[in-house]
């Protein structure tokens, strides 16, 4: 292993040419590996021949201000998806024991925090948003290289993650409480927002810089600490992210870091629940964890938040701007080769356009470019998140054939000896797939109902509006949806009789801006929000204050002045 003095533009912060061999702590009894304040060096260089000669980190956890490794050594690697030849470097493989010890670190950090003032708080926030907006390039060329977005898409992302500091920076001087009128004299009743303690956090890689800060920003800005557990597909971008939320000032033990399985470290962290030690538990992932996470957390009345899959639909309807909802459509099923949670499920056309629009739909869709965002220009999408998506996802298509559906156009993986025309790149080299469209898909298909996680649409014809709306309420989800139209009485009765959490209005299933609530309802959520005001609602309790000024015991509803209503006989039909 060899340790260099990081380049000008790594993610590194102060003294990047500390010796870090020379450093060590004792931990339970024992000599670890390096650990030293995540402050106080830069990024480590393992020594790996990358064929695209970039370099691959040895990463660490961040618990208490400080870098750890796994309590037994354990580390498991991150990959190109693009470039699977291209180890971007270990991380740790977190026990147990090593999630407990960020929760412990997290708990200790609690109280300082919480009598933080908020205007402080948000300062370090704000700081966050301007560290982020100078090492974005960075950060955007490093998503794309851990979890294959498109630079573009991976620009937006950090964008995002800025936008969110920045607009909760504000909140730091507007975690307004009230003051209320009380119905006795000489008394005062407030209500004030308390922090909940120790949240944990887990999201999916699809969105690895923007949801993680959806969370965790309204948490600690609430005055919460976490334990964030990183996504396996992306722990550098998760590393470096961390690094950076320190930098911004923020004290040791408030954001603990840990690597590793959902199997593993995710499920310990929900584990702790049971054991007390978790206050909050917020994830992004698949209905079926999620409903797991909701029991644990119902039996010990502990709050949390889940964002969940869904079946999208987007309805098109006669008066549409047909070359509008064809892009939309386009967008929504394969921009980021469909691995959004908000990605176009069931495209719902009106039987009397249906033929015009997907003669201009599969036109766009044989036109698509794939490839690694990194080294081609203008690709719509790249390759798989992981293998692990890959293998996922082509499961998912057996079952859509297996339900019934016409396979229209996508041949599954693309090959050296299977690839569309405007594949571009080697496709040995990492995991890409086709652009996938079934047709002549019905209600009571399965494929109608299932999440289908890659670049697949399923379509789907309606007789009118009614069947339409029917069709886009019929799947268990209720995330996003979307409806095509220039009928405004149509556009008014899909937003009134959809049941999601979002409707997009001649707009595509995908996209959130950080100032908006997002998340849905039935299987793709418990009702709570990311982003936004409302976000605070999830990250905080309503505390209220009775200040009796009186120096008695006053009792409401008893102890109330009666008002007595006396009227003179009045005969007012002499008015009339």
């Amino acid at each position: 292993m060899g340790h260099y003095k990081p380049k000008p533009e790594s993610l590194s912060t102060s003294k990047e040419d500390a010796n870090l061999s020379s450093i060590t702590l004792k931990r339970q009894g024992k000599v670890g590996k390096p650990m030293v304040h995540v402050l106080e060096t830069g990024l480590e260089y393992m020594e790996i021949d990358n064929p695209n000669g970039k370099p691959a980190v040895r990463g660490y956890n961040i618990i208490n201000g400080r870098l750890a490794t796994a309590s037994d050594n354990g580390t498991f690697s991150s990959t190109n998806p693009a470039l699977l030849a291209d180890c971007l470097g270990e991380f740790p493989l977190s026990t147990r024991d090593d999630v407990h010890e960020a929760l412990h670190a997290a708990r200790a950090a609690f109280p300082a925090w919480a009598a933080t003032p908020a205007p402080t708080r948000g300062q370090i926030i704000g700081n966050m948003g301007r560290l982020l907006m100078e090492h974005k390039d960075a950060l955007v060329a490093l998503e794309t290289r851990e979890i294959g977005k498109t630079l573009k898409e991976s620009g937006g992302e950090i964008q995002e993650a800025i936008d969110t500091c920045l607009f909760f920076q504000s909140e730091g001087r507007r975690l307004y409480g009230q003051t209320v009128n009380s119905e006795l004299p000489d008394k005062e009743l407030f209500t004030y927002r308390r922090p909940l303690g120790v949240c944990g956090i887990i999201n999916a890689c699809n969105f690895p810089s923007a949801v993680p800060f959806w969370k965790m920003i309204p948490a600690i800005m609430c005055g919460n600490t976490c334990v964030w557990k990183s996504p396996q597909d992306a722990p550098l971008l998760s590393f470096a992210l961390a690094r950076i939320m320190h930098e911004a000032g923020l004290p040791d033990g408030v954001i603990n870091l840990v690597h590793g399985k959902g199997s593993g470290a995710g499920q310990y962290l929900v584990d702790a629940v049971d054991d007390g030690l978790v206050n909050k538990i917020s994830f992004t992932g698949s209905t079926g964890v999620g409903k797991m996470i909701g029991e644990t957390c119902g039996r010990n009345l502990v709050s949390c938040s889940l964002e969940l899959g869904g079946k999208n639909p987007l309805v098109v309807m006669p008066s549409a701007n047909l070359n509008n909802a064809v892009e939309g459509a386009y967008w929504g099923a394969f921009g980021t080769a469909g691995q959004r949670c908000t990605s176009l499920g069931n495209l719902i056309l009106h039987e009397d356009i249906y033929d015009e629009f997907m003669e201009m739909f599969m036109d766009k869709v044989k036109a698509t470019r794939i490839g690694n965002s990194l080294v081609h220009k203008d690709v719509l999408y790249g390759p798989m998140l992981s293998e692990k998506y890959a293998k996922d996802f082509l499961g998912d298509l057996e079952m859509v054939k297996s339900s019934g559906a016409t396979q229209l156009w996508g041949k599954g993986p693309i090959t050296a000896d299977s690839a569309p025309e405007n594949f571009l790149g080697d496709a040995t080299e990492g995991v890409f797939m086709w652009p996938h469209v079934f047709v002549d898909v019905t209600e009571d298909m399965e494929c109608f109902h299932e999440e289908i996680f890659g670049p697949a649409v399923t379509v789907v014809k309606a007789k009118d509006f009614d069947h339409a709306l029917h069709l886009a309420n019929a799947s268990p989800y209720g995330l996003s949806s979307a409806i095509y139209t220039n009928d405004r009485l149509e556009a008014y009765r899909y937003k009134t009789g959809i049941k999601a959490g979002m409707t997009g209005i001649n707009n595509s299933t995908t996209g959130a801006e950080a100032h908006l609530p997002f998340g849905g309802v039935k299987g793709s959520g418990n009702g709570t929000r990311e982003s936004g005001i409302w976000v605070i609602e999830a990250y905080s309790y309503w505390h209220a204050v009775n200040d009796e000024l009186s120096g008695k015991l006053q009792l409401a509803q008893m102890d109330v002045d009666e008002i007595e209503m006396v009227e003179a006989e009045v005969n007012w039909s002499e008015l009339a």
